[in-house]
């Protein structure tokens, strides 16, 4: 469900925002004040922002361009009186992705809201997951769970696993690891961190004595054995 926060100290053209979002299945979040917006951002992350320029503390273009700081992945629009073309410059220098005057229809506002989450979504890039039904790599987030219970792996893990699920069935040799694996430093990773690292990966994937998921080829290197990713 798309979290949006309305920044209004107008209550009443506030609550009929909020009535009309949550209507359209959004969860909302009302502040009347910058204060209480800052509040809110720091309590959770927001889709979109609906934002006053003329707050009673403060400055809407402030709070927008702290946003597009603190929280890149949050929209502004800005719901504002100030028609100047200055004005929604200003604005859209700020960050946001929209300036909309006041008086403004709602229901037309409610239809640009709808599609910009859809174009959002059309191009947001894909998860980078493996999910075989018994083990779940997130590489994007680098999470991971093994029979739905979570796993804790090390950056170089996840680096490791990711070159492995890339070539199925392949033997990497060690000298082909090696030459792809650097550490968080950037700094080059050596047969014995190699070995270790995946005596590890095996510990914590293969612990519940399913089915390996690496084998080792002895005189060259390794292999990825495991199931096919859903």
């Amino acid at each position: 469900m798309k979290q949006i926060l309305i920044v209004e100290d107008d209550s009443f053209l506030n609550q009929m925002l909020a009535y009309n979002l949550m209507a359209e299945g959004y969860a909302v979040t009302s502040a009347l004040n910058k204060r209480a917006a800052d509040e809110a951002l720091g309590q959770q992350e927001f889709d979109l922002v609906l934002l006053d320029i003329n707050l009673p503390d403060g400055n809407g273009y402030d709070l927008c361009r702290f946003i597009q700081l603190e929280h890149p992945d949050t929209m502004v629009i800005f719901l504002t009186a100030n028609d100047q073309e200055s004005d929604q410059i200003r604005g859209y220098e700020a960050g946001a992705m929209d300036y909309i005057t006041k008086p403004f229809v709602i229901s037309a506002l409610l239809r640009k809201i709808k599609a910009m989450f859809a174009l959002l979504e059309r191009h947001k890039p894909a998860k980078d997951i493996y999910d075989d039904g018994r083990l779940f790599l997130d590489f994007s987030e680098q999470s991971a769970a093994l029979n739905g219970k979570p796993v804790a792996l090390s950056p170089m893990e996840y680096k490791i696993l990711n070159l492995f699920r890339k070539n199925p069935r392949q033997v990497l040799t060690r000298q082909q690891l090696l030459e792809k694996l650097w550490d968080a430093e950037e700094r080059y990773v050596d047969g014995h961190t190699l070995t270790t690292s995946i005596s590890r990966i095996r510990s914590k994937i293969e612990s519940d004595g399913g089915v390996p998921y690496i084998k080792t080829i002895y005189g060259m290197g390794y292999q990825w054995t495991g199931g096919e990713a859903k």
